[in-house]
């Protein structure tokens, strides 16, 4: 079970406000309004995070912007995701040639995280750095798919986020051949859209009345939105949400999923074609960091 800290969360939500708006610069009245604070309780956060250097308070107009400390804590903090810094340069080749968003995440603390992303500026909205998800079941098996069975069952014996139901056969299916080819297909689905567009930033044990309505609507069993080999007829259309692929660490295990966005249909042939060069791009991660895949995987 875990515990919220309502003060700290107002602290976080000032922060989470002005990152979200780069470059501009909010008077005290309107940051209150914006986060729905109490003027003198949004001053005394405002005023703690100016003196230890978060945000900057400029004299002449009496607006606050973030400060030079972020940058010092956002430099320590990258140095952990070292993987997610190179795939940078991945990730933005992958999406120019395919004309969509790419993106990098990974499991941090109890939530996957998007670590960076990179596509189409019309499509900037689609993923954000930063956005998190529940990893709890149904949530997150590509995240444990590639890090051996028992990352597995450690994820499966987690509290569900949601009702779901698990066919041991099918989901054992699905990881045996996710590891044999090297990559996840995600079928397409309006309600698997909605369902993953609602989830965004909720805590994993949190979730609003509309998600577990929607969940209601959908057959919920473990692993069935991937595509298995024998679904995926070269020359038939298919429709795709999105492909992922794992990078791995220097013990083997796995670090991030790069994640390509296709949200159509397309062909058997031309989903192995995106498929081996996301593959290939997670490899070369993998490679620059000197991790190494687990033996007996593709």
């Amino acid at each position: 079970m875990t515990r919220s800290s309502p003060p700290t969360e107002r602290v976080v939500a000032v922060l989470d406000f002005l990152v979200a708006h780069p470059g501009r610069r909010f008077g005290l009245s309107e940051l209150a309004r914006a986060v729905g604070l109490a003027k003198p309780t949004c001053l005394g956060i405002a005023n703690e995070l100016t003196r230890g250097g978060y945000l900057v308070l400029d004299p002449a107009t009496k607006a606050y912007r973030l400060g030079p400390a972020l940058i010092a804590a956002g430099r320590v903090a990258q140095q952990d995701f070292t993987a997610a810094a190179l795939a940078r340069r991945e990730l933005a080749e992958l999406s120019a040639r395919y004309d969509t968003v790419g993106t990098a995440s990974a499991v941090v603390g109890e939530q996957i995280m998007v670590l960076e992303s990179s596509g189409p500026a019309r499509a900037a909205a689609t993923v954000k750095v930063g956005q998190t998800y529940p990893f709890a079941p149904p949530v997150g098996l590509m995240y444990v798919l590639w890090d051996g069975d028992r990352a597995l069952d450690e994820w499966l014996a987690r509290p569900p986020t949601l009702p779901s139901r698990t066919d041991r056969a099918h989901l054992r299916q699905v990881v045996t051949e996710c590891r044999d080819r090297g990559y996840l297909v995600e079928s397409l689905s309006p309600n698997g859209m909605r369902l993953h567009a609602l989830m965004a930033g909720v805590a994993a044990y949190d979730l609003p009345a509309e998600v577990r309505d929607l969940v209601g609507e959908m057959v919920s069993s473990l692993g069935e939105r991937v595509y298995l080999g024998a679904d995926l007829a070269a020359r038939r259309k298919h429709p795709v949400s999105l492909l992922a692929a794992p990078t791995f660490d220097a013990d083997g295990r796995q670090e991030l999923v790069l994640t390509l966005y296709v949200g159509a249909a397309i062909t058997g042939a031309e989903i192995a074609r995106r498929g081996d060069a996301l593959v290939a791009a997670a490899d070369a991660v993998t490679s620059q960091v000197s991790g190494r895949r687990p033996t007996g995987w593709r």
